[in-house]
């Protein structure tokens, strides 16, 4: 569903993403793990089309959208969950439903994304600002879904939940991808992701450092330890 080639992106004229090819499949969870400043937040932005691409490519469907801006790539599926929600604090859970489905009618209707998440019909009238983190991450993850997407980033969606929440979170990742979803999911550490991915790149300084099977690293998860872990610094010769 989603490939890139090549691809080169940065800030300020200067790069960040040293060449990243990588794929996100229909009904699968693609995790991209790394520690912060590996370029997580950076692949997620270019390919929503928020920062420029300096070069390759990136496919959609087979389709090349590495020129179109944000709002066609949008539009052509790609769904962008914030790292943060950053949800509209005046806002009410229903007028957020109301805003993202009025833009863009498609088969993700709001009666489809409460069924789905429940307890955001409960909250319909509650500004967001008043919402837990969960329910903010919940709203942020329904206002995309109203866009359409075929493709859903997702950046760093645990982030500053207890580990419960957390895993009600990947779980609805794993329901998505179940349901035709490509989903790419970036996170800095594996513990919460390796039991829904079903492909895991590790990143670091900008560069793919390893690929592997979500199964394989089920298996031996000092594969993705090891490719996690900060590179040994030569010992300093005495004088």
């Amino acid at each position: 569903m989603l490939e890139t080639h090549s691809l080169r992106a940065g800030y300020h004229g200067g790069t960040v993403l040293q060449g990243i090819d990588l794929t996100a499949d229909r009904c699968s969870v693609h995790a991209v793990l790394g520690p912060n400043g590996a370029g997580k937040t950076t692949l997620l932005h270019a390919l929503a089309g928020l920062l420029p691409v300096a070069s390759g490519r990136i496919g959609l469907a087979g389709a090349d959208v590495t020129r179109l801006p944000a709002h066609r790539r949008a539009r052509a599926g790609i769904g962008l969950v914030p790292q943060g929600r950053r949800v509209f604090a005046s806002l009410t859970v229903a007028e957020h439903l109301r805003v993202a489905y009025r833009r863009r009618p498609t088969s993700w209707s709001p009666d489809r994304v409460l069924d789905l998440l429940p307890r955001l019909g409960e909250r319909l009238n509650q500004r967001a600002d008043r919402l837990s983190g969960g329910e903010q991450q919940m709203l942020a993850i329904a206002r995309t879904l109203l866009t359409g997407p075929r493709v859903l980033l997702l950046d760093e969606p645990t982030e500053g939940l207890a580990p419960a929440v957390a895993a009600d979170v990947l779980d609805l990742a794993r329901r998505l991808a179940a349901d035709g979803l490509a989903v790419l999911l970036a996170a800095p550490r594996p513990a919460l992701v390796l039991p829904i991915a079903d492909r895991i790149t590790v990143l670091g300084a900008g560069r793919i450092t390893t690929a592997l099977d979500g199964a394989a690293a089920r298996r031996d998860q000092a594969l993705v330890l090891a490719a996690l872990a900060p590179p040994r610094q030569a010992p300093q010769e005495s004088l």
